[in-house]
């Protein structure tokens, strides 16, 4: 019998039969196991991978300024985004787009190493930058980038009005300051939601998308604004702050019998299109957000309440010694007024002493009730971010035998500019207060319009609001606010100079001022009021006789520059006839 011999080609084929047999035994075992054992699961892991839970963001609404302008606007744009996990070679990914999107290469491949699925490569990308990054994934075949769409908030007229308009977060588009902030319900609408598969390098899969809810897009606001008067008292303000070294000021322009804001300046502001230069003490409003003495402006309140009470009339005598002490407290006036003087007189040329005889006579119980009437101690309006209540001790915490001499004469009072307009119009509107507002209306998607009544009521009556008026004129015609003299219109106001209060220390400057002047014009038959305030204005004028630190010198010319040309944009046919 033959005996068969082992050849070594048969054990080839024994090895080459078993390596078979255990790869596919292998890939059987793990088509069990993707196929039968693991299949909910892989299935849902893979299924997480490709679909996306997006937030479709909302068109945020406009606003525009009393004739339609666009002030804040939002515009379509790309926001790069990555996924890490995806990126092969971050190094490389970044040395291209870097330079062409505008970010910082280091930083930009830390992000594209780092953990997780989603980092943003950059934010509000248009026009030609969006087309040559695109370009450039394609070409370099960069994978785990793609772009989505977000928008854009510009504002078309720069640093116009800004500190009023305000801005918008980057990341969420959501109001934070100004108008954005107070309106940000009405502007922002309501975000969508929607379901996207997307493949490995990030684009969408057609005809894998599932729009859950769509986006509703915002109201549009129209402010009480007129850009040309609030160009004009932006550019008159900043003159005066230029001319007179002041650290920053304010200006409002305010529509007599409606209450409307035609312009509200705070410089220095900003521009909210260039995030780049944003100082965070340019966003306040300090129209609206800081507080100060008012000095001798506030003195028409004192005297309204006492002709209104019947206390005084208007050519009532008061002895006017250059000083008088009260309480410990001893005050003068600046330069020396006559002995005697009548309550038109004490308007006329600021006299402390005799502000302080008639508030004598008024009364601390009175004198509080008609501040608080007319509106002094709490916000002026609900327009505006951040406004301040200011400061009104209630009669009963004026404990010193000085607090009611004191406001008398605009001490020991925290007011806004924005409170101040809102009482000078009191006396230019027949004496009704109304509620200074900048939201004319709201415009919604469906054309739905909500059109701004603002709150109103009688502080003094008309009589004594044109006897007041008569007074202002005078201030202006032979007294200390003869800067603000206008050629072709017969305008009033009142000047006002107090010591700057350092929060620092908790005492007055010796040598800083707020400085004020607060002006109706036309003063016979009123349609606008103006206020300029500037914060520590310095230096001289004709040859060291005027000091700028005081309103009549630095922030009269100011008002009489905007008073003037507000009148003529509003059509106002030049007068001096009449009387106040």
């Amino acid at each position: 019998m033959a005996r068969t011999t082992f050849r070594f080609v048969d054990f080839r084929l024994i090895v080459v039969g078993l390596v078979f047999v255990l790869a596919w035994a292998g890939i059987g075992y793990r088509l069990f196991q993707v196929q039968g054992a693991d299949a909910a699961t892989l299935a849902q892991r893979g299924f997480d991978q490709r679909v996306r839970h997006e937030t479709i963001q909302a068109k945020r609404g406009t606003i525009y300024d009393r004739d339609g302008i666009e002030l804040a606007i939002t515009v379509h744009a790309k926001a790069l985004v990555a996924d890490p996990s995806l990126v092969e070679e971050p190094e490389e990914a970044a040395s291209i787009l870097a330079p062409i999107v505008g970010a910082d290469y280091v930083e930009l491949v830390q992000r594209l190493k780092a953990d997780g699925r989603f980092t943003y490569v950059a934010r509000r990308l248009t026009g030609d930058t969006v087309d040559r990054a695109r370009e450039a994934i394609t070409s370099a075949d960069l994978v785990g980038f793609t772009f989505r769409d977000e928008p854009l908030r510009l504002y078309p007229a720069g640093s116009l009005a800004s500190p009023v308009i305000g801005l918008t977060r980057l990341d969420d588009g959501s109001g934070t300051e100004g108008i954005e902030a107070v309106m940000d319900t009405e502007l922002s609408g309501r975000a969508g939601k929607r379901i996207v598969e997307r493949d490995q390098a990030g684009r969408a899969i057609p005809q894998a998308e599932f729009l859950l809810e769509p986006a509703v897009a915002g109201s549009d606001v129209v402010l009480t604004l007129d850009r040309e008067i609030q160009y004009t008292a932006e550019s008159a303000l900043q003159a005066g702050i230029d001319r007179s070294g002041a650290l920053g000021g304010s200006a409002i322009v305010m529509s007599v019998a409606s209450g409307e804001i035609l312009a509200m300046v705070s410089l220095p502001g900003f521009d909210g299109s260039d995030r780049s230069t944003l100082d965070p003490a340019t966003l306040r409003n300090r129209a609206v957000t800081d507080v100060y003495e008012p000095g001798s402006t506030l003195k028409v309140v004192t005297v309204a309440a006492a002709l209104e009470e019947g206390v005084v009339r208007p050519d009532t005598p008061f002895e006017t010694p250059h000083e008088i002490a009260i309480g410990g407290e001893t005050y003068t006036d600046h330069g020396y007024n006559p002995a005697v003087m009548t309550v038109s007189d004490i308007v006329e040329k600021s006299s402390n002493v005799g502000t302080i005889k008639i508030q004598r006579q008024l009364g601390n119980e009175a004198h509080y009730r008609y501040l608080d009437a007319f509106g002094l101690g709490r916000p002026a309006s609900i327009d505006f971010a951040g406004e301040s209540a200011g400061q009104l001790q209630h009669v009963s915490e004026w404990k010193t035998a000085t607090a009611g001499t004191s406001a008398a004469i605009g001490y020991g009072v925290g007011v806004t500019p924005l409170q101040m307009a809102a009482i000078y119009a009191t006396l230019a509107n027949e004496g009704e207060w109304v509620e200074p507002h900048v939201v004319s209306e709201i415009i919604a998607l469906d054309g739905e319009r909500t059109v701004t009544e603002p709150r109103r009521h009688q502080v003094i009556s008309p009589e004594t609001a044109r006897t007041m008026r008569g007074m202002l004129r005078r201030v202006v015609e032979d007294g200390t606010g003869f800067r603000a003299e206008i050629d072709e219109f017969p305008v009033g106001g009142k000047t006002g100079t107090s010591d700057k209060f350092i929060v620092e220390t908790g005492r007055y400057s010796e040598t800083d001022t707020i400085a004020w002047f607060i002006g109706i014009a036309p003063i016979d038959d009123p349609e606008i009021v103006v206020v300029v305030v500037l914060d520590a204005p310095s230096g001289k004028i004709e040859d060291g006789r005027y000091d700028m630190k005081f309103g009549g010198t630095s922030a009269a010319p100011i008002f009489a520059e905007i008073a003037e040309s507000a009148l003529h944009q509003l059509g106002v046919s030049p007068t001096h006839d009449g009387d106040a």
